[in-house]
């Protein structure tokens, strides 16, 4: 590919840095970019009799690892599911013809009965991850596991030793392991294509919209109800650092705050909801009449009617429920911007920053390594070699086997972890719990280090 030298590598660095994707900035060498193609793994197996599971939440998350069963029937078979809002259970049990005997109101009605399926998958609010996922192990069940893991890191603990006492398999979503694009980024760091890794950049923007949607009117803006920040959004990206650099974590420390979503931020003018008469409605930035009403986006946390007019029912919505509160006057209190500096082993030093002050989504990267470098956006990855001083562009956006969400990640989990549990084998799964508990840890070491000012020893006990 093109040679490249060091302007140039600064200048694709700092383009995507302010949110111009590679591929645009990239134009002329996209022509001669290579696919991500992953190799199948010799390990996995057919599947001879579908793998049943019982789905503890039927929401969004719920709806997107039961929906594998759908392209892949021969691997997966639903057969119950519980979920306190009716609607949701009703159009859930319909999709999967589960039997009225298997449909409940809470995850406590699936574990008081006798095991009856191989797997449970938790797709419950956080706060409520470490009931079931106790309550499964128990039983003898499987499990996959939303993450975070649970809310405390004794409750992590606690699932980890019954894992472990009762043999089980427990599998953390981290989506993001399984997605061509990560997996491609890893292979080229354990290549030695970059040399031994010295330093890791990353950066999550959260993008101001879905901040406001989902961590502060949402289900994840308070951190009684949900988990704090880097644990309910940024644990998936402490993991990747983890996993890609390979190495135990020594050292973090942290800064962030609540600097904006907050009632000293709210206009002169504004009202708990917008429907209340704001004064300011009609050119607020997150003005939920405009997002979700005139808009019609960020629904799919809202139960509509699949025919007839939304309008009404999205109306009520607004009027009643969490998305038309003003975001300067929520229950919200996780931070809207944090950074972490970690110290690993070996001397490798990692460098966090969640944003939610982006017009922009989409995770960059940037590793530095002895023999070269790497900078990607989750679509397009550049590899820099710097003895050839040339470049090869890795384009992941056609890449995905099986294409679901999170880049093909959903899927990719769902597809290893019924390997794994197939052949009782974890080996053939990335994000175990065993794997995910360092990077969890990192996570609650750095909100210690952010509200005590200290920087943090991370060490597994």
């Amino acid at each position: 590919m093109n040679r490249i030298n060091r302007r140039e590598m600064l200048r694709l660095s700092s383009l995507m840095a302010v949110g111009l994707p590679l591929a645009e900035i990239l134009k002329k060498d996209m022509a001669e970019a290579k696919p991500i193609i992953l190799p199948e793994d010799p390990r996995f197996r057919k599947i001879e009799k579908p793998l049943t599971a019982v789905v503890l939440g039927a929401g969004s998350r719920g709806n997107n690892y039961a929906a594998y069963s759908e392209l892949y029937p021969d691997e997966l078979k639903i057969v119950g599911v519980a979920e306190p809002i009716e609607l949701r259970r009703k159009r859930f049990s319909e999709r999967y013809k589960i039997p009225e005997k298997h449909q409940w109101l809470t995850w406590e009605n699936a574990v008081e009965i006798p095991k009856f399926a191989d797997i449970l998958i938790i797709t419950t609010p956080d706060h409520l991850h470490y009931g079931p996922a106790m309550g499964g192990l128990k039983l003898g069940y499987d499990l996959l596991l939303e993450k975070p893991i649970a809310q405390r890191w004794s409750e992590c603990s606690d699932i980890l030793d019954l894992t472990q006492k009762n043999k089980r398999i427990v599998a953390i979503c981290h989506v993001l392991r399984y997605a061509p694009y990560y997996r491609k980024l890893k292979e080229v760091i354990d290549s030695n294509q970059l040399g031994d890794i010295v330093s890791i950049q990353h950066l999550e923007p959260v993008e101001h919209i879905h901040m406001s949607h989902s961590f502060v009117r949402g289900n994840w803006g308070n951190t009684k109800a949900s988990n704090f920040m880097l644990l309910a959004k940024s644990c998936h990206d402490l993991d990747m650092l983890r996993w890609w650099i390979g190495k135990p974590c020594k050292r973090v420390c942290s800064f962030g705050s609540l600097k904006h979503f907050n009632p000293k931020s709210a206009p002169a003018g504004s009202t708990p909801r917008c429907t209340d008469g704001c004064a300011v409605e009609a050119t607020c930035t997150y003005s939920a009449l405009k997002i979700y009403y005139r808009n019609r986006t960020w629904l799919h946390h809202f139960d509509l009617p699949k025919d007839g007019d939304q309008g009404p029912v999205i109306l009520d919505h607004l009027k009643n429920g969490p998305y038309g509160r003003c975001v300067y006057h929520c229950d919200n209190d996780v931070v809207d911007h944090q950074i972490v500096s970690m110290e690993f082993e070996d001397q490798i030093t990692a460098a966090f920053s969640m944003e939610a002050f982006t017009s922009y989504a989409g995770r960059r990267t940037r590793v530095m390594g002895t023999k070269g470098d790497a900078v990607g956006d989750e679509e397009t990855l550049v590899v820099a070699d710097f003895q050839t001083e040339k470049s090869t562009v890795w384009d992941a956006k056609e890449s995905a086997k099986i294409q679901s969400g999170h880049g093909g990640g959903d899927y990719g989990l769902v597809h290893d972890f019924l390997q794994a549990v197939n052949q009782q084998d974890p080996s053939l799964l990335s994000s175990t719990i065993e794997a995910s508990m360092e990077s969890h840890l990192i996570a609650f070491r750095a909100e210690e280090s952010r509200l005590s000012g200290q920087i943090m020893d991370v060490r597994l006990d």
